[in-house]
This record gives structure tokens, sequence and C-alpha cells, in this order.
């Protein structure tokens, strides 16, 4: 029987963050706008005790449960944990910027714990049925999102963007999904890998499935040339959805390129890995060079996020061991950094102002030398600069291509890292020696400003001692 209480217990995180969405659903239908906060304290403790579930329920091995649809492993804890924290630090950020501007709602919550629920399914799929539904869980979460502010206009029109290519991008990824299934005879991924394995299997059928999977993969990452509605929906978003879009999500974005192209078609790597190499390059030629162009700051960390999605890709693309404990470590601190800059711009707004041009970092310093500081370590740790985090995970991510030869490869990553860290020192130059435009208080709540600073501050620490993530990366991507 696979509902024995064995495999419950595996999947006990993923049923006790949808009874607290389900829950907090149901209690925010009686509370006064007055009493919000109540459903805000409420998903903050869910995500809390769910980390907690997932370290009770540990067992330290790999558990493959319900025919073969979930696998529990040491990487889908790690992943979970990274992407639970994520999201308690954009629903902290979030908090502030949506009572300015009377959005402070449950429903923004409940959504948000349905998209981590998709999130914590994909990590854990073992089968492309089970990946589809956790990815179609999250999407639809965030088209909801994307469109939470019901006065903009932009925001509508950026959901609807959003929908129509998540759902073209849904299609390919479903019928790249038959053509495997048509020339394997399985969509578990196990049975998948063996499938592949048998000679007589029709390689013409399966690497043309593989093309749609890819396609499907990279608009999920916003890789190039899938990316045409990363920028759009970061610049129409209200700020805390477009925060928590560009973080939490590319842990399992990560998680569904390791369980599809790693666990499912890894015979095939010769194959993917061209594919990859290719969008790895666009991804950080085009992200770097369109992000120098803008003056808006969402859109300029869309284009941002674009070229970090390039360097996760090279990690994956290596193949090996080394290779994706470095994507997996860039994953990570990539979701930190992103917290982090979104939160500073979510800092700066408050009720009637939206801070979305770079402008309105012009001397920020001045107002702020504390908050200054801290968007100085994220921009840096973005740029790769010692002895920030950031710099640390673009050099393991190198290292790992370089240790499969194909130097050239790093050398087009470093080229485009030099030609990015432009735009990053641009905001440091704007805080630093430009004189503020705005001279409003920062209004932000203490819990807000304590979490900003950690953030911020964690760039320097985990620069310092790199090896305390990549070590846990380490052991679970060798399990």
């Amino acid at each position: 029987m696979p509902f024995e209480m064995p495999s419950l217990m595996s999947v006990l995180p993923e049923i006790f963050i949808l009874t607290a969405a389900s829950v907090i659903l149901v209690v925010d239908l009686y509370l006064k706008d007055s009493q919000r906060v109540v459903s805000y304290g409420m998903a903050q403790v869910s995500l809390l005790l769910t980390i907690g579930v997932i370290l009770l329920t540990d067992t330290g091995t790999r558990q493959v449960i319900f025919d073969g649809s979930v696998v529990r492993d040491t990487m889908s804890d790690v992943l979970k944990i990274a992407m639970l924290l994520i999201s308690f630090g954009a629903f902290l950020y979030a908090k502030d910027y949506l009572r300015d501007r009377s959005l402070f709602k449950g429903e923004f919550y409940v959504l948000g714990l349905f998209a981590v629920l998709g999130m914590m399914v994909m990590i854990s799929s073992n089968s492309f049925l089970t990946i589809y539904l956790g990815l179609e869980l999250l999407s639809l979460s965030l088209y909801a999102l994307v469109a939470f502010n019901r006065d903009s206009v932009g925001g509508a029109e950026a959901a609807m963007k959003y929908f129509v290519l998540g759902a073209l991008a849904s299609g390919m990824l479903l019928y790249g999904i038959s053509m495997i299934y048509g020339g394997t005879g399985s969509i578990e991924f196990g049975a998948v890998a063996e499938g592949l394995a048998n000679p007589s299997v029709n390689k013409i059928v399966l690497v043309f499935g593989l093309v749609f999977v890819v396609i499907g993969m990279a608009f999920k990452f916003g890789a190039v040339p899938f990316h045409m509605w990363v920028p759009d929906v970061y610049h129409g978003a209200p700020t805390p959805v477009a925060l928590f879009l560009s973080s939490a999500p590319k842990i399992a974005a990560f998680a569904l390129a390791m369980r599809m192209l790693v666990d499912g078609l890894g015979s095939l790597h010769p194959d993917w890995q061209g594919m990859l190499v290719i969008l790895a390059v666009l991804s950080m030629a085009i992200g770097n060079v369109i992000a120098i162009a803008q003056t808006n700051i969402k859109r300029m960390l869309a284009y941002s996020t674009i070229s970090h999605v390039g360097f996760i890709l090279l990690g994956i693309l290596a193949g090996t061991d080394k290779g994706y404990t470095a994507a997996m470590f860039y994953s990570i601190v990539y979701a930190l950094m992103a917290l982090g800059g979104f939160g500073i711009v979510l800092l700066l707004s408050r009720s009637g102002f939206e801070a979305e041009q770079l402008d309105d970092f012009k001397g920020l310093n001045d107002r702020s030398p504390w908050f200054a500081a801290m968007m100085l370590l994220v921009m840096f740790s973005m740029a790769g600069v010692p002895p920030t985090v950031g710099f640390f995970a673009k050099m393991f991510v190198l290292d790992a291509v370089v240790s499969i030869d194909m130097t050239w490869l790093a050398l087009v990553g470093v080229a485009f890292s030099i030609i990015g860290a432009y735009y990053y020192l641009r905001i440091i130059k704007l805080m630093y020696f430009d004189k503020p435009v705005e001279e409003a208080e920062l209004t932000a709540g203490l819990d807000t400003k304590i979490a900003l600073s950690i953030n911020g501050l964690a760039m320097l620490v985990l620069g310092f001692f790199p090896s305390s993530i990549l070590t846990v990366c380490a052991i679970a991507i060798a399990q």
C-alpha cells in the first residue's frame, strides 16, 4: 500500500503547509481589516514550523515513495529549508508595503503559501507528472499574485503576459514529457533512466522530447531566449511580489533542472549540455548588456536575474557533482541576494511613492548610511566582488566549468561578469556620490530593518565562510 504511515511521514512537511494555508484561508474570513496581522503571523509561524517538521522527519536516507512519484533525500530537505527561509524573509519585507497601500490581506499570504507548497512538490518530485503538478500550483499562485493589486493596470497587463506565456511553456513541457513517455514507456525518473539505457530505444524521439522539456525548464528559469516575460512581470507586479518571484522560485527551478535532466535524462547529457551552453551564454550576454540601459531598478534587477540564471546553468551543464554543487550553492546565494536587493527597494518605498527609478537611490548614504552600506554589500555580492559570497558563488561555478575542459565558456562568463559589474557599481555611485532627490525618512518597521541588516551582513559573513553552505550542498548532491 502506498499510503502507509512511513510514506505519509516523508511528505508531512507538504501536508503541514497545505493544512496551514487552508486554515489561514478560513480564519482570514472572520478577521477585520485591523486584524490582518493575525493572518500574516500565522503564515510566518507556518513557514518556521514547516522547517521544524522537515528536520524532525529527516531519516538521513533517500526514500522513494508513492510508487516512485516522490523522493525524499538530503538535497530536497536542504533546498526546502533554504526556500522556506527565503519565503519567510519575502513575507516579512512585504508587510509594511502592503499595509501602506491597503493591500494587507490574508489572500496574499495564502497564495504565497500555496506557491511554497508548489515549490516543495517540485523539489521532491520523482516523476514528470509530480513535477508538472508542483509547477502548475506554483505558476497559478504567482499569476494571481502578480495581479494582486486590482487597481494597477500594469499589474493586470503583466499577469496576462505571464499567464499566456506560462501556458505556452507548460504546453511545450507537456509535449516533451509525452514524447519521452512514448520513447521509454514511463514518466518516473528512475524508469526513464533505465529505459534510456535500452539500445533499441528511438534516440531521435527522445532528443525531440528533450528539446521541449528544456524549453519548458528554460522558461521557468527565465533564460534567454525564453526570458521575454521576466522584465515586464517584475516591472508590472507589486514590488513584494517581484521580490518573491525573483528569489524562492529560483531554488525550485534548480531542483526542476536537477530532477528532470540529471535524475531522469542523465544519459542524454551530451545532448542537453549543448542546449544549456547556448542558453547560458545568451542569458549572460543579453542579461548583462541590456541591464546597463535600464533606468528602472526593477527592470534592471530582472535582467540581472537573467544573467545569474546563465551562471546557474553553467554549473548544471558541467554534468559533474562539482558542477551540481556549485549550481546549488549559486541558486541559494542568488535567492538571498535578490531578497536583499528588492528588500532595500521596498524600504525606500512608502505610501504614495514607489522607489522604482535608479535616481531614487541618489544620496541614500546621506539619508541612511547603514542601509546604503547594506545595499552596497548586496550589489558587490551580485557583481561578484570579493570578499562577498557572490564572488565565491561565481568562482565555484567557473571552476566546475574549467574542470570539464570548457575554459572558453568560463572566460565568456568572466567577460560578462565584468560588463555586469558596471550597472551594480552605478547604484553604489548614485548612493554615495550624488545628492539625494528625496529627503523623507525611511519608515519601515524595526523587524524589517533588523531582517534587512542580517540579510546585508550575510553577504559578507558567508563570503568569509562560504564552506558553511558549500559543504551542505556537496553532501546533498553526493547522496
